[in-house]
Order: C-alpha cells, then sequence, then structure tokens
C-alpha cells in the first residue's frame, strides 16, 4: 500500500477536526482540505479500501488503528516544524503552520529524531498547542476555556490559538493577542464584540474569533 501525501493529508485532517470536537463526515474533509465533495468521495473510497478509516451506516468517519498511526506522525513532525521554524530560525508564529503544511511531508524518520534530539518532545508548538489530538474536553479538564466564555473584569492568560487560518493569526497578532499574552476582560455581553484590555490598550473582539482563543485565569 502506498501512502501517498494526499492521503497522509485526509488522515491528518479527520485526527484535526476530532481534535476540535467535530464529528468527522465527508462534507467536515470538504471544508477542512478546501477540496470538492466529489474528490473527497473518492479518498474516502480508497481510504477504506486501505483500510485506514472507517465509515459508518450514518456517515462518521473514524481513523482505523493504522490510519491513526500516519496521522499521529505527521501531526509530530508538524509540530516539530513549527517549533524549528520559531525556535531555530526565528520565523513570525503566526507565519510557521502554512510552511510546516508542506515541509511535514518531506520529513524522514533520521530528521524527526534530530529533530526530537535538538528540541525535545515535550513544548508546546508556537501556536500554544500540544503535540497530538487535543479535544476540547481534555483543555476544560486542565482549566482552560474559549476567550467567549470569560466574564466581565476576569484577567486571563492566553493559552492557545486555533492555527489553521493564518488571516486569523494574522489578525490576533495585531491585536498583540499570542500564546503568553495577559489580558483584562473590560466587557463580554452576549452577542456582541468582547472588550478587552491587552498590553495596555483597548481592543474589541468579534465572538467567532474569541471562540478560537483558549485562555486559562492569570
Amino acid at each position: 500500500m502506498k501512502i501517498t501525501i494526499s492521503k497522509e493529508n485526509y488522515l491528518k485532517a479527520i485526527a484535526e477536526a476530532e481534535s476540535e470536537g467535530e464529528t468527522v463526515i465527508a462534507a467536515t474533509l470538504v471544508r477542512w482540505l478546501d477540496v470538492s465533495a466529489p474528490a473527497v468521495t473518492m479518498a474516502i473510497k480508497r481510504l477504506k479500501r486501505d483500510a485506514l478509516i472507517r465509515v459508518a451506516p450514518e456517515g462518521q468517519i473514524t481513523l482505523t488503528k493504522t490510519g491513526r498511526a500516519i496521522a499521529n506522525r505527521l501531526l509530530t513532525r508538524h509540530h516539530l516544524i513549527e517549533r524549528m521554524l520559531t525556535e531555530v530560525f526565528g520565523m513570525e508564529w503566526y507565519k510557521v503552520h502554512d510552511e510546516a503544511e508542506h515541509l511535514e511531508h518531506a520529513v524522514s524518520a533520521d530528521f524527526e529524531r534530530k529533530l526530537i534530539e535538538r528540541l525535545g518532545n515535550g513544548q508546546n508548538c508556537p501556536h500554544g498547542n500540544r503535540m497530538g489530538v487535543d479535544t476540547p474536553a481534555a483543555r476544560r479538564r486542565r482549566g482552560l476555556k474559549p476567550l467567549d466564555e470569560s466574564a466581565d473584569r476576569e484577567r486571563l492568560s492566553v493559552v492557545s490559538v486555533f492555527e489553521r487560518d493564518r488571516r486569523l493569526l494574522e489578525h490576533l497578532e495585531r491585536l498583540a493577542i499570542r500564546p503568553g499574552a495577559t489580558l483584562l476582560v473590560l466587557g463580554n455581553r452576549r452577542g456582541r464584540s468582547l472588550a478587552l484590555r491587552v498590553d495596555g490598550k483597548p481592543v474589541e473582539v468579534t465572538r467567532p474569533v474569541a471562540g478560537r482563543v483558549w485562555v486559562k485565569r492569570a
């Protein structure tokens, strides 16, 4: 069985969607990978034929043991590349996800070991995310919550942000909302933007953006 870059992308997308708490169906992959529905249908047939995924009667897609091993390998290499680009080469944190998407397929097992020797494997990526799959439920068990659930006058520390949206990351960078930043919630009204103070400056964040930022009490 040949594992192509396309297959790797599909398997990793399934694991990543699961890590965001989504139930994965064909439409999920259309959205996550920005491909056509017919292309996803053909890919699902190939992945199922190769015993890399299971498809339930109602359409839910899950990874088999082999499929998950491949996805986890890609997630690990992606994580290490992001860290290498920031920690070794000094690339801006909001740029490294896109670079890692291209480079992760070219990393050999030997190079992966060298990266782990150089960087270690216990640190978060530049976006504050753990290596591998980290679900919303797991984050909440560690005391984290999305920023849009914050209360007035709460002082919070940014832990992690959703990394698959370059425009979102650039927007957060302009607002100085990045992992490690401390912010004060000035006002959180249901259905309206959040008023924050970040680095001493007043900032407004829409609720969809705030829902992509995970925080903890400062």
